[in-house]
């Protein structure tokens, strides 16, 4: 049994992030009608289970607060919604939420500034909601963590992202190399950098964010890039998940993850973390090749 259900709500949203990894489905199912997705959560439910409602952007519903209460009461623990953290700039929203059983939110900021952020959410004014929306999660006590996903246009601002965050209070945050698919996998060449380039700006934030004691972990870099902080690696300590997507119908998205979402090739051979290390996003190889890829000794 896998310890963690993420389940769609819809794939409607108030962002058009540049590296969505959903992509036209917004088009396909803008909002999973209520009642499918108690079904859904009752087909899901297991004794010490954890969830994450996720999307597109679960606080766009209006019944948010009651799919949660549903949740609950089945057991689920803990919740979390994973946000773009706009609407949570509402502080009545995060109050009922906290109020229905949400013992985690999980917010998404993507730069420093308005600038950098809202180029790439492509929504104006994002950044500004999305900050006030971490600020209201902290203070309802919630655990907060925060998401950021390096791409092309962040890379350089990622120090500056996480001595942002460690600033307003946040003590966990997240680095995600951006997965290639969707509209990123659309828009691959103006979106994902090489992991190799990516290295070093996400060493240099994990090191910003360290140092004003915060809990930074990096996502989808595979250890041969990640020389000297292997031990901000989350793969390990991410929750066996079940995933119900589109269709409805539940698979095991860690095994996924671990056997078809990501690869491994020659350099991986002859590694010391070969037995560790989950390997790239295979999009990236499959586009820049092994070469940047050196095995650890």
């Amino acid at each position: 049994m896998s310890e963690r259900a993420d389940i769609k709500v819809g794939f409607a949203c108030n962002n058009r992030c540049v590296f969505c990894a959903q992509g036209q489905k917004r088009a396909e199912v803008a909002l999973v009608p209520r009642g499918e997705l108690l079904s859904r959560l009752a087909r899901c439910r297991a004794p010490g289970r954890g969830l994450v409602l996720t999307g597109g952007e679960p606080t766009i519903r209006k019944d948010l607060h009651a799919i949660v209460a549903a949740a609950h009461a089945l057991g689920f623990h803990p919740i979390q919604v994973q946000t773009n953290g706009r609407m949570l700039s509402y502080p009545g929203l995060v109050a009922r939420l906290v109020a229905e059983g949400v013992d985690e939110f999980s917010p998404a900021l993507h730069g420093p500034t308005a600038a950098v952020h809202d180029a790439l959410t492509r929504a104006e004014g994002s950044f500004d909601q999305t900050l006030s929306g971490i600020g209201n999660a902290l203070a309802s006590g919630a655990v907060v963590i925060t998401n950021t996903v390096a791409v092309k246009g962040n890379l350089e601002h990622l120090p500056a992202t996480m001595e942002l965050l460690g600033d307003i209070g946040v003590r966990e945050a997240q680095i995600a190399l951006v997965h290639p698919v969707g509209t990123a996998g659309e828009l691959f060449g103006e979106v994902a950098p090489r992991p190799s380039e990516a290295a070093p700006w996400i060493h240099a934030a994990v090191d910003r964010g360290r140092a004003l004691g915060m809990r930074v972990v990096v996502e989808a870099m595979p250890h041969c890039l990640m020389r000297g902080h292997e031990d901000a690696i989350v793969e390990g300590d991410i929750p066996e998940t079940t995933v119900v997507d589109l269709d409805g119908a539940p698979f095991a998205f860690s095994d996924w993850r671990r056997g078809e979402g990501k690869a491994k090739g020659p350099p991986c051979e002859h590694c010391a973390s070969a037995n560790r290390c989950e390997g790239p996003w295979r999009e990236y190889p499959e586009r820049y090749g092994w070469d940047e890829y050196v095995p650890l000794e």
